[in-house]
């Protein structure tokens, strides 16, 4: 799923390159993805595009005539834009917004779980959708002091914690690895038994781990966007491989629909933690 650096990337170059331009119809192939129906689709028709940021994972449109397109990738969706127009029946499409200039700003998702939704919304109900109302503050640029979100989430696991985008929003499975592995706790380590240097170092690692994703993003991204990102990933999915820093194995613990990559030496005091996959093999 892309997290917080790849939308914020994608925000950055869109904004750049659709700033001011106006919009000359708006389309649905993905009838499924659009989740409101008041204001209509044709609302947008005509309307200048005033930028394009993100808020957790989510991307705004914003239009200039008080209205918003509220846009989440979900795990396999991409929000493009493309110098020619896609056919009708291109099964990828979700929306396509077609610019006056020829081009358009395209909603693709690849795979059959058609999970990305879009949601047009009048720009003063925005901030009141559930979607974005729900939403613990960002984790990038400044996020609070982490032992305030943390400590009243109780007995729950920091790989957990870190990923509910309602205590903080934009980071997932990948990035949660890194800022770990970064901060040296292990995943597992109770999100309220963080003392205050912990908590600081956890603070930092947040910050850091996304300030340098988005720093390679902005060396490496340009229009059109890629389908998938050159991920600057040191731990995560690189079980097997020696740790960046001590030259330990990596390990990882598989559930069902993702993997927790982790570092035994630095994280767990050497501890091998049981793999979810073994587990359900010896029951």
């Amino acid at each position: 799923m892309p997290e917080l650096p790849e939308v914020e990337i994608t925000a950055r170059r869109l904004d750049a390159a659709l700033r001011g331009t106006t919009i000359e119809s708006a389309l649905a192939p993905g009838i499924n993805a659009l989740k409101t129906f008041d204001p209509p689709l044709h609302a947008l028709e005509g309307a200048a595009i005033a930028g394009v940021r993100r808020r957790g994972k989510h991307l705004v449109v914003e239009i200039a005539s008080d209205l918003a397109v509220l846009v989440h990738l979900m795990s396999a969706g991409r929000l493009q834009l493309f110098d020619k127009r896609a056919s009708l029946r291109d099964r990828t499409s979700r929306l396509l917004l077609r610019i006056d200039d020829g081009r358009e700003l395209r909603l693709r998702e690849f795979g059959t779980k058609q999970a990305a939704w879009v949601k047009v919304l009048r720009a003063d109900a925005l901030e009141e959708d559930e979607a974005l109302a729900t939403l613990g503050p960002d984790a990038w640029p400044d996020p609070p002091p982490l032992r305030e979100l943390l400590a009243p989430q109780g007995a729950r696991p920091l790989h957990a914690v870190l990923r509910d985008q309602r205590v903080i929003a934009g980071i997932g499975r990948s990035w949660v690895d890194e800022i770990l592995w970064t901060a040296h706790l292990s995943p597992f380590k109770r999100g309220d038994d963080l003392d205050d240097e912990e908590a600081e170092t956890l603070r930092s690692a947040v910050v850091s781990c996304l300030d340098g994703a988005l720093e390679h993003y902005e060396r490496v991204v340009e229009l059109p966007i890629p389908d998938k990102l050159p991920m600057p990933l040191l731990v995560h999915r690189h079980q097997g491989e020696p740790c960046p820093r001590c030259g330990a194995t990596l390990e990882a613990v598989h559930y069902e629909d993702y993997v927790m990559s982790y570092c035994p030496q630095e994280q767990t005091g050497g501890r091998v933690l049981k793999d979810r996959r073994l587990s359900r093999l010896l029951k």
